[in-house]
């Protein structure tokens, strides 16, 4: 199974059964009148969210669906048969976007939220409602209506309330393994993360939230190098980030400086999943010198004038994991009930969220046709950064 989180398809919904121009002819029954009956409407087009699945692969090798037609009337008064509608499963997590317009039609969130992308066509009229004590004959019917058409844009984002992001080996495989039942590769290479992974944190029974882990960034990100900023788009619906930070890389480089890197990266990917709730988290602690750590932990501080939460952790001993969850889960409930409490707050994370992800959107297009220029300068085929027909490694279990 491929990992495919963007997808465009085009949907027609069915066009509506024409009317019925009919008289009754029966022996022995003059006169019969008019009794043409109307048409069906046609079947409408529908997105379904179903937590089973978590790709759109299906949508990129299938793009067109067409949903049934109505039938037209009969004689008899008999009405057409309506068309069937056609119903898509979609991953939870979905956002749907009108290509020709640019509108968000809407957000698949929740397990068997169902979304009406194409309208069906209206029925047309048979002759019997045409009738009258005027016009007793009428020969006028109306044909169905067309079903409505539409390009569109599927995009996923994974349901996550906390998200990861740091260089790559900074210990977030390691980490998602030590908090949840994810079971991601974890190498001593760059870039062993190429798709999200997603864990299920249970901090204590009937409490517990959902982490993801994202490929790595590394400086020039944001002009496409690496595997490129896309995946961050995957961290717009979380509530909070975990900024890790390698305190002994295997090449020497700067901590401060890893970590600034990633600070500019995701300003120029969005400034507002910069601004976004985030916390420092200073991994591979077990690799320092216990009479060196806090030293070098303060320095770090120090260096970026961090003011928010700063953690500790050797997740591979698991150390630190367990209270940093413990603070997570709280914070999330905090947030949640504060929501709860204040509708005009909660509408002001959903807009926070829709801005995060328009960002996203004209930033990932804009390095699209950036890179689509530099292919066509030099010719060469071969290279397509569109792709992201990605080995699927999601792992969402408790």
């Amino acid at each position: 199974m491929k990992f495919v989180d963007e997808a465009p398809i085009y949907v027609q919904a069915g066009k509506g059964g024409n009317g019925c121009l009919s008289f009754r002819r029966e022996k022995f029954v003059e006169k019969g009148g008019p009794d043409g009956g109307d048409g069906g409407d046609g079947g409408s087009v529908y997105l379904l969210a179903d937590e089973s699945l978590n790709t759109l692969v299906d949508y990129r090798y299938q793009p067109r669906y067409k949903a049934e037609s109505g039938q037209p009337g009969r004689g008899r008064n008999c009405t057409g048969a309506k068309g069937a509608d056609l119903e898509l499963k979609v991953p939870v997590g979905t956002t749907v976007i009108d290509t020709d317009t640019g509108e968000t039609l809407g957000d698949l969130t929740e397990p068997g939220q169902r979304l009406m992308v194409a309208q069906g066509g209206w029925h047309g009229l048979g002759n019997t409602r045409y009738k009258s004590s005027t016009n007793r004959a009428p020969r006028q019917t109306t044909n169905g209506t067309p079903g409505e058409e539409r390009a569109l844009k599927l995009e996923l984002k994974v349901l996550a309330d906390v998200g990861m992001l740091g260089l790559p080996n900074a210990g977030k495989s390691t980490f998602i393994r030590a908090v949840s039942a994810a079971k991601p590769k974890v190498a001593n290479y760059p870039f062993t993360t190429l798709v999200p992974n997603l864990g299920v944190v249970q901090v204590e029974r009937h409490r517990s939230f959902v982490i993801a882990d994202i490929p790595g960034l590394i400086e020039g990100a944001a002009e496409g190098a690496g595997l490129g900023i896309r995946f961050l788009k995957h961290l717009t619906r979380c509530r909070v980030l975990l900024h890790l930070v390698d305190l002994a890389p295997f090449d020497g480089s700067d901590p401060v400086e890893n970590a600034r890197a990633i600070e500019r990266e995701l300003a120029a990917f969005s400034p507002t999943l910069a601004n976004r709730e985030r916390w420092l988290v200073l991994s591979k602690t077990d690799l320092v010198p216990a009479a060196e750590l806090d030293a070098r932990c303060e320095a770090i501080v120090e260096a970026l004038d961090w003011q928010g939460p700063v953690f500790r952790v050797a997740a591979i001993r698991k150390a630190g994991t367990d209270e940093l969850a413990g603070r997570l889960m709280d914070y999330l409930e905090e947030r949640k009930e504060e929501e709860a409490a204040n509708p005009e707050l909660a509408e002001a994370e959903l807009e926070a969220q829709r801005q995060m992800q328009r960002e996203a959107r004209q930033r990932i297009e804009e390095l699209r046709e950036a890179h689509r220029a530099k292919r066509h300068a030099d010719q060469n085929d071969e290279d397509d950064w569109d792709d992201d027909d990605y080995d699927v490694d999601i792992e969402y279990r408790h």
